[in-house]
Order: C-alpha cells, then structure tokens, then sequence
C-alpha cells in the first residue's frame, strides 16, 4: 500500500460534525465528478473512500447510490469503484456546487467553509480526492493536488497558504498541480487534515532522514579536512625535498631543522597535532602558530632554491 493510500485511509476513518461532512463532500466533489442525465457520478480506485462519500450521502440528505466497479483506463492495475448518485433533493445546492438558479459556482462559499474546521475538512476532501503525496523514505518530500479548475486551484492555493504552507501552483495539460515540497510544510497539512499517524510516520522518517544528513555532512567536512590536511603536508614535504636537494637545511636555524624532522617523521599529522606532538616528545612548548612560522620559513627558502633553477 502506498503512504498517499495510507494517509487517505486514515482520514476516511474521522469522524466529522454534520457542517464537516458538508465541507468534505463539498472539497472531494467540486474536483471528482461527472454529472449526467440528472445522476452524479464520482470514481476512485479507493473502496473506503467511496464508502465513505455514500454513507455521508445518506447520512446527510437520506439519497441511496450504486457503487459498480468499471475497468481503469488510466493504465492502472487497480479497477475503480464508481459511486452513482441521483441527483435530488437539491444535493448540488446544499454542497456548494450550483446556487439556486442552478449556476455552477466558481469557488466554495463561506455558508459551506465557515470556520476553521470546516476548512480542514474542506481540504481533507480536496486530498482524498486528488491528492498524492510521496513515501518520505523516497529521495524526495512532494505533496501535490491535481485541481481540473483554474478558479478551484487558486482559492486551495489560499486556503492551504492561510496556514502558511508555502503551496507553489503550476499549469498541467490536464489541470493545475497545486504542491509543497517543504518536508516541515507537508507534516504541517497532515496535521490539518487530521491525519495524525500519517504525521508520526513522517515526523520519525523525517527525523532520521535528517540526522542521516547530518552525519553525511560532517563525515564530508571530516574528510575535506583530512584532503586539505594530506595536500598541506604534501606541499610541506615537497619544500624540504627542494631544500635538502640543494643542501640547504644548514641554512635552518635549529627550530626550524628540528620541525623538519619531526613534519617527515609524521607526513600526515595537522599543523595542531604536529605542535602537539613536537611539545611532548621534546618537552618543549610549541603552538600552532608558532610551527605555521616556522613552516613559512622553510617555504621561503624552498622558494629562493626554485627561483635559482
């Protein structure tokens, strides 16, 4: 089973107050729907979501429906459950679609979405009804909804950026792809839409996704580090070669000639472990910077060697 399954499964098992299963219906219909001689037709691949839309039906306006399965012919393996309901009872009024000269109505009102938690429920039929959203396993966070209308994507647009979730909208050829990418923002509308496992199973990928992240990143710096390190010691080495070639460490004060050998007795030490490691074994204090000096020097005649070939 897919996470975008998943998560509409778990919303279709909420609860909901007469004014919600309004909203829901209202938000899973305006972007799922055939209308036909006077029946109102809706089809998704998922059984519990259409189970779910008919007893709303039932419960709120008393009107039975067909739920047939048809072949999908969208290249899915999965047939759909088509739900036909007919048209009655005004339903098409009372859920937002037409007003009452039975004009279709561009964007939901607010009789049908008028507080907060109308709303949600508003955008968890948005979800059910179009939406997708990525396993966060996968390499990347993307939630999108597929509105078939231009007016219907801008107001869902508003509505979920109300709640600041940074949604982006793009033209489809078969509509406009409404989508965040945010994996905060994504975690953010699952708990909007009341799909609370959903979040935990996000949160916990999420959060080890991020600590993989991190370490990838230290293990990275760690190992420029240790590049930048090897190449500095090279280029060192490479100094006192000119140096010895030409028979200059004489030319070195005793300092200096003594961090000669201890820079080829330890080829790969950091400048703070060299100094570390000459204090000890000679019993005689040395700071970095004090050897980065002291490495200048070397550098400098090195230098003044190659100048005279």
């Amino acid at each position: 089973m897919s996470y975008t399954v998943t998560v509409k499964e778990e919303i279709s098992k909420l609860e909901n107050t007469r004014s919600e299963s309004i909203a829901e219906l209202a938000g899973y219909i305006r972007n799922n729907k055939t209308i036909e001689s006077k029946e109102l037709k809706i089809s998704t691949e998922n059984k519990f979501t259409i189970d779910r839309i008919l007893n709303q039906i039932k419960e709120l306006f008393d009107i039975e429906g067909t739920i047939d399965i048809i072949e999908n012919l969208n290249f899915s393996k999965k047939n759909l459950y088509q739900l036909t309901i007919p048209i009655q009872k005004n339903i098409l009024q009372k859920i937002g679609l037409y007003d009452n000269k039975n004009q279709y109505i561009e964007t939901i009102s607010n009789d049908i979405i008028g507080d907060n938690e109308e709303i949600r429920a508003y955008l968890r039929g948005v979800f059910s009804s179009v939406g997708s959203i990525n396993d966060p396993k996968t390499s990347r966070y993307h939630l999108e909804l597929m509105i078939p209308n231009k007016e219907e994507a801008v107001f869902v647009q508003k509505l979920l950026n109300d709640y600041e979730l940074n949604a982006k909208i793009l033209s489809r050829e078969k509509g406009y792809m409404i989508y965040i990418k945010e994996a905060e923002k994504i975690s953010d509308f699952l708990k909007i839409i009341g799909a609370s496992k959903a979040v935990m199973y996000f949160e916990n990928i999420r959060v080890y996704r991020d600590k993989k992240n991190i370490t990838n990143r230290l293990n990275n710096m760690e190992q420029a580090n240790m590049d930048r390190v090897i190449e500095t010691a090279t280029l060192q080495l490479e100094d006192i070669k000119t140096i010895e070639e030409n028979d200059g460490l004489t030319l070195l004060d005793e300092k200096v000639r003594e961090v000669v050998t201890y820079r080829k007795k330890y080829p790969e030490a950091s400048l703070k472990e060299l100094a570390e490691i000459i204090s000890i074994e000679t019993n005689k204090s040395i700071t970095k910077s004090g050897l980065n000096h002291r490495l200048r020097k070397i550098k400098e005649l090195a230098d003044n060697f190659r100048k005279m070939d």
